[in-house]
């Protein structure tokens, strides 16, 4: 079984970078079943809480594991991942071979957004690409071509709670109702504009109204708080979670509490020495954060919880 089977490690750091722990085979066969999977769900997920949510991973395998530590690791807890799960980071094959390993076994409780760098248009250019010919030479490309179809295959968005809309990205002017997005037929490649390119690109700002062009990324476009507020009003929901962005604390909020951006990737590519969250939502819709302390990354685990509905915080172990 691909999923219970453990090889031995490489002998070092550097091996591990030129290899992969699970044989070609094994990783086509996981793409395959959840490819399988993803299309027999819908582009928009409704989900029902309790429920964990997190942001970015970039590769970092090794903290992943961390993430689970601290959030519970399937089935003691169920996921939604928001995206970008490759690039920049080294192991994002082993990253994906986890998600997608969980994704088969709890189809139901485990779900996986897609983010901009699902896309190989995209990862050809920040690491992807390169790391699937590394680990599997003259099979690399084809296995990364692959992966492009999974990806493609990826819901974009979920409701959870008939209240939370999580998204990889941001809003859409073209995103009048949420059958707006049920309506996009799958596989699809990201375009260069559009409601499906606006959902995995565009950016919240406190700065401004309306629309903008997004300037930062020279794609899509940034949006202001009347625009979460006008979203959320037409569609009767609460809260907009996403991802997409670094923060250094972990998370940041936005519009009276309106729209929350969350990053789940620790001390980013080594070097930003950010926190990395995890949003949880309860049966009763409380929605918290659990901060990962990368100051405390190799000491006792620091976990601190801010409870929106409440207005405190709590320290946990």
């Amino acid at each position: 079984m691909i999923v219970a089977e453990q090889k031995a490690p490489a002998s070092s750091p550097q091996d591990f970078d030129k290899s992969c722990l699970i044989e070609e085979n094994e990783v086509n066969e996981l793409i395959d079943k959840t490819t399988e999977i993803l299309l027999s769900q819908p582009m928009l997920l409704e989900l029902i809480p309790p429920l964990n949510i997190c942001g970015d991973v970039h590769g970092q395998f090794l903290d992943l594991l961390w993430l689970f530590e601290c959030g519970q690791f399937p089935p003691q807890a169920n996921y939604l991942f928001l995206g970008d799960y490759v690039d920049r980071g080294r192991y994002s094959i082993e990253v994906m071979c986890l998600l997608m390993a969980f994704k088969i076994k709890y189809p139901n409780r485990f779900f996986m957004l897609r983010g901009n760098h699902e896309c190989n248009p995209v990862n050809e250019s920040y690491g992807f690409k390169v790391e699937c010919m590394t680990k599997f030479e003259k099979k690399g490309v084809a296995m990364w071509n692959h992966f492009g179809h999974l990806f493609n295959c990826l819901p974009v968005a979920a409701v959870v709670g008939d209240k939370i809309f999580c998204v990889h990205g941001g809003l859409s002017p073209n995103l009048k109702t949420l059958d707006t997005i049920r309506k996009v037929p799958r596989p699809i490649e990201t375009p260069g504009a559009g409601l499906l390119c606006d959902l995995v690109w565009s950016d919240p700002d406190k700065g401004i109204s309306g629309w903008r062009f997004n300037d930062a990324r020279a794609i899509s476009y940034r949006f202001g708080s009347d625009v979460i507020r006008q979203f959320l009003d037409r569609t009767d929901l609460s809260l907009i979670v996403r991802a997409h962005e670094l923060v250094k604390k972990g998370y940041d909020v936005m519009g009276n509490k309106q729209l929350m951006t969350i990053f789940s990737a620790p001390n980013y590519t080594g070097t930003f020495n950010n926190n990395a969250a995890i949003v949880t939502v309860n049966e009763k819709m409380d929605v918290a954060v659990i901060i990962l302390n990368v100051k405390m990354r190799h000491g006792t685990s620091y976990l601190f919880s801010e409870h929106f509905d409440v207005e405190r915080a709590e320290t946990v172990s």
